[in-house]
């Protein structure tokens, strides 16, 4: 039900289920997984393939043990085995005509405002382009995530930054276990968590696969992200051909549902953290707009000052000069400079080149 009602789709999918143990790739397995893609795009369903495996394949070619590898090794390792990994994806999508594109990130990334900014636009022009990005986390730089395997986490991250509706773990287990599953054979399934709370921390255990470096443990700290997101989670089981069906038809999983609204986790992440770079002046016909839910265009700004750049947190200010509301900019202030109280369709020529209409989005303001 969750899925169905979902528009952006993250899907983080672990190294254990690209190789198996006997170091071998699970072709039969990615072929069968884009078929899911295919379906969730044929329901115009936005995705995001969050996913492991670089050192994997870097050790697969190269025959090595990645438990064996040092730190510095590890990231020339994953240099080599990225170039593989996204190499497999392309020859498996491309036979169902799905277009991908690889994005490189780390935790810091998606943690820095304007970092996190830049991501979330690329991705919105990615889907208007009819591409699916596959995120890897930058291995071959990210020290520590190569130290702590935390691709979960990373995968709730771009599910934040993306403004997902839902995330999909896709595991080895098919959700989220009242005891080790693997050792307690009474372990019963939990179908749904709204409260992580001691209980819940306790039950998580660590995985012992040699390729995957995760466990339980980091989806409990993934679905906590997400619930002060906006955004359900679920861990599924991704081991079995077709798994994103089986999560729909069999309901066979753990959710992980929200605490607060996707918007309001939005609008919460833009004023908080960082203070105001600059402000800009709006004229009364600006302010009626945004009163009736519009976004900040440059033909309503009468005045800007600070200094600042695109992504910044800023106040808008009425005629008064009484705060009205804060967002982010989607320009500098040397660009809006040059662009207020002019029309949106003037914008291309006084810059000099294409850019967005609102000067902020409604979905980047916030009411004060």
């Amino acid at each position: 039900m969750y899925l169905e009602e979902s528009k952006i789709i993250i899907i983080k999918i672990g190294s254990s289920l690209l190789i198996d143990d006997k170091k071998k790739i699970r072709k039969k397995w990615l072929s069968e997984f884009s078929k899911d893609i295919q379906e969730l795009i044929n329901k115009n369903k936005k995705i995001i393939i969050v996913s492991s495996g670089a050192i994997a394949m870097g050790c697969k070619k190269l025959n090595l043990n990645k438990k064996n590898l040092k730190l510095d090794k590890s990231q020339a390792v994953a240099s080599i085995g990225q170039i593989e990994l996204m190499n497999l994806f392309s020859e498996t999508f491309l036979k169902l005509k799905i277009n991908i594109s690889q994005i490189l990130l780390t935790l810091e990334d998606t943690e820095k405002r304007r970092r996190a900014l830049n991501a979330k636009r690329t991705f919105e022009n990615l889907f208007e382009l009819g591409f699916v990005p596959i995120v890897n986390e930058n291995d071959s730089i990210a020290t520590t995530e190569i130290k702590y395997g935390d691709n979960d986490r990373l995968a709730s991250r771009v599910a934040q930054i993306s403004g997902a509706d839902s995330l999909i773990l896709l595991s080895d287990v098919n959700g989220l276990y009242t005891h080790n599953p693997k050792i307690n054979k009474k372990a019963k399934l939990i179908k749904e968590v709204n409260n992580i709370n001691e209980e819940i921390e306790k039950i998580s255990t660590k995985s012992t696969n040699e390729y995957g470096s995760g466990g339980m443990k980091t989806k409990i700290d993934a679905a906590k992200i997400c619930q002060l997101s906006g955004c359900k989670m679920v861990i599924g089981n991704g081991l079995p051909l077709r798994p994103i069906k089986k999560i729909i038809e069999k309901k066979n999983c753990t959710w992980f549902l929200p605490k607060i609204s996707k918007l309001d986790a939005r609008k919460k992440w833009i004023i908080s953290s960082v203070s105001p770079k600059g402000e800009v002046i709006i004229d009364d016909g600006a302010k009626q707009a945004l009163n009736k839910g519009k976004s900040l265009l440059a033909a309503g700004i009468k005045k800007v000052s600070g200094k600042f750049t695109k992504g910044d947190h800023i106040k808008i200010l009425d005629r008064n000069n009484n705060e009205y509301a804060r967002g982010l900019s989607s320009f500098s202030s040397f660009e809006i400079h040059k662009i207020m109280g002019h029309h949106s369709n003037e914008i291309k020529d006084l810059l000099g080149y294409v850019s967005k209409s609102e000067v902020v989005h409604k979905d980047d303001m916030v009411r004060i």
